[in-house]
């Protein structure tokens, strides 16, 4: 459990970076070289490189090299842990919602039922209603 949420946080981590966002959605579109994936980016190539090794340590992205050229692609599978939490938080919260939902109806049902008035109540004003008008 400790290593599964160690490797959330290197995921997370990861992906907190917006450049390094930017490159994990040029490479769901398929895999490319590091210089075809630095071109966008206003950085020299060791300070992207830098967000390159980000991304492999934390499993996001696998690259090889073959001769002078770095090519990187996605790897998807090191989604899953984080798309095992975010479910696992989502039955919470939705468990969560679900009992204050029920609190909230709970709580109507009784302010509307201290509104109705109880039929004891209705015959004592109908009686004093009635002699007042006889009077």
């Amino acid at each position: 459990m400790a290593n599964q949420l160690s490797h959330l946080d290197h995921i997370f981590a990861a992906l907190a970076d917006p450049t390094r966002r930017a490159i994990v959605m040029r490479l769901c579109v398929g895999e490319a070289s590091v210089g075809e994936l630095a071109d966008p980016f206003d950085m020299a190539l060791p300070s992207f490189m830098k967000h390159i090794h980000v991304l492999e340590t934390s499993g996001l992205v696998q690259s090889e090299k073959s001769g002078r050229v770095r090519t990187c692609r996605l790897s998807p599978d090191a989604l899953v842990g984080a798309e095992d939490w975010f479910q696992q938080q989502r039955a919470i919260w939705e468990a969560r919602l679900d009992r204050f939902e029920a609190y909230v109806m709970k709580l109507k049902k009784e302010r509307e039922a201290a509104k109705r008035p109880s039929r004891k109540t209705d015959k004592k004003t109908d009686k004093t209603t009635k002699r007042k008008g006889s009077e």
